[in-house]
């Protein structure tokens, strides 16, 4: 079995914070991020991306999304070495996403989202202004991860934006994994990552592997809610070659976002 210190593991999907109430694990910890970095490191993860989130299930007003991705730009300018920040639109605010991609870009952001439709007021994938604000994520060369989205939603999308890449958040359990599999085997710019259910189940990441290609799959936990060592050693105890796992790991990673 592989070790953790046999690759340049960058955990893609995780949600880090700065205030303590801005923490999203269900039970209390970690408190703030130097412990969860010191968690991360203790299996042995030392990078990590993803979005600074919020619970406002009744929706937000755009100086919302805007404080978040700011304080996804003060995390990146705390950790620079080690965090790449992913930031938020919302579909309710098509014009303002779309001036707020041009200002991430000019700040050097890559990744957007997680984006989470159901923690941040209610919007769907499937709405008219989602085409808008990945047209314009596609001209940046932005790349999207995406929290759920059907083959209905998305496919519209992948189709209209050739050079958009879009990665799935959770494979999910059962015939929904093999679902979700087989949706992002069939797109060449659909890419999905192992973050949340799924790896409990012996052989899905195998299975996940010989449907799409191991250049089709990326490692994220979504520490803090999920557990990044259970993820990472229920990752690492698959039957992968080495060379499978550097691309799961974090090759994919780096090359969907020319790190």
């Amino acid at each position: 079995m592989f070790k953790p210190e046999d690759f340049d593991i960058i955990d893609m999907h995780t949600h880090p914070f700065i205030a303590p109430e801005m923490s999203i694990a269900r039970f209390g910890t970690p408190r703030d991020m130097e412990e969860f970095i010191r968690e991360m490191n203790k299996v042995g993860i030392y990078k990590f991306a993803g979005s600074v989130v919020q619970v406002c299930r009744d929706g937000v007003d755009f100086d919302t999304i805007r404080m978040l991705n700011r304080e996804a730009l003060r995390l990146r300018d705390a950790y620079p070495d080690i965090y790449t920040p992913g930031v938020h639109i919302h579909g309710a605010y098509v014009q303002e996403s779309c001036e707020e991609l041009q200002n991430m870009h000019a700040e050097g952001v890559k990744l957007v989202g997680e984006l989470v439709p159901y923690f941040l007021g209610p919007w769907g994938y499937g709405e008219p202004g989602m085409m808008t604000m990945c047209k314009e994520a596609e001209h940046l060369g932005m790349t999207l991860n995406l929290h759920g989205g059907t083959e209905e939603e998305l496919a519209p999308v992948l189709t209209a934006c050739p050079r958009l890449n879009i990665i799935l958040a959770h494979p999910g359990d059962g015939d929904s994994c093999k679902t979700r599999f087989d949706f992002v085997s069939r797109y060449k710019n659909l890419y999905i990552d192992i973050s949340g259910t799924g790896l409990f189940r012996w052989g899905m990441l195998r299975y996940g592997v010989d449907v799409c290609g191991a250049e089709k799959i990326l490692f994220g936990s979504d520490m803090p809610v999920c557990s990044p060592g259970m993820n990472l050693f229920g990752a690492l105890s698959e039957n992968l070659s080495f060379e499978e796992f550097n691309l799961v790991l974090g090759d994919n990673f780096r090359r969907l976002l020319d790190l």
